[in-house]
């Protein structure tokens, strides 16, 4: 992978790292921080998978093509949990960073 190439997507896996974190960081401020626990739990992932297929796409790593599939799938459920939280528009917001994230990710698997 050419690190030019894909520059979209690699900027839209920090966009996400960052919206995760972000997210998990407001989400530990909620009421009840223990309804958020899953909520947590995945934006830490997807964060760290998204920071990681970065740094593999901008390297040219032959192994950038699956961990995007990886993240992909990841960015998935993160989204999916955080739309659950309607009352929180930092868990809208990442959700929809996350959706952006999965299908430039989808773009590399091809």
């Amino acid at each position: 992978m050419s690190h030019e190439k894909y520059k979209y997507c690699i900027d839209m896996c920090y966009a996400c790292a960052v919206a995760c974190e972000h997210c998990a960081s407001e989400d530990l401020k909620e009421n009840d921080v223990k309804m958020m626990a899953r909520c947590i739990q995945l934006d830490r992932e997807c964060a760290s998978i998204c920071r990681f297929a970065a740094e593999l796409m901008s390297m040219g790593s032959a192994f950038a093509t699956q961990l995007c599939k990886i993240c992909a799938e990841a960015c998935d459920d993160c989204a999916r949990e955080c739309e659950k939280h309607t009352h929180s528009q930092h868990c809208l917001d990442c959700a929809n960073a996350c959706r952006r994230c999965a299908e430039e990710c989808r773009k590399m698997t091809v």
